[in-house]
């Protein structure tokens, strides 16, 4: 069973999602949820929280939560990559078409960043178009501005 944790940021309301073997989901929402879960489950969403909150206070430029995500082998490769970002550096979307070597699948590696069901932690915001702009994001392009500049600051 789920466990479901929430967490006021300054890029609003955060819900975390965990199941017993890791953490499935961070989103936005407009009020706060909790869900008790499972013992394990409630550990790995309490650990999460902890985390993101040490980020949001700039004490935490790397996550070490278990995550359970399901994706397609495609997916699973792309957010592996984004999760060897450094803190505070982008690559752009053709980059990581490269690194995952798939250089035509551009587009593709954007619909996986977008279908990444944890943004934060696994970081699809240090991804950036290869014009300079902001690309696309989940959570909404106010949000991805402000954790890039977030980053930016330490």
């Amino acid at each position: 069973m789920l466990a479901q944790r929430s967490l006021r940021t300054p890029v609003g309301t955060l819900r975390v999602s965990a199941s017993d073997h890791g953490v499935t989901a961070v989103d936005r929402v407009t009020r706060a949820a909790e869900r008790r879960g499972s013992p394990a489950a409630q550990r790995h969403a309490d650990r999460a929280v902890r985390e993101l909150r040490e980020y949001f206070a700039g004490k935490r430029t790397n996550f070490t939560v278990v995550l359970d995500l399901d994706g397609t082998p495609f997916q699973q490769r792309a957010w592996a990559t984004m999760c060897k970002i450094p803190y505070g550096k982008t690559i752009s979307y053709a980059q990581q078409a490269k690194s995952i070597r798939s250089p035509r699948a551009v587009r593709a590696v954007g619909s996986a960043n977008g279908a990444n069901p944890v943004p934060i932690i696994v970081p699809c915001h240090r991804v950036v178009a290869s014009n300079g702009g902001l690309g696309g994001y989940a959570l909404g392009l106010a949000m991805k501005r402000w954790l890039l500049a977030h980053e930016s600051r330490i």
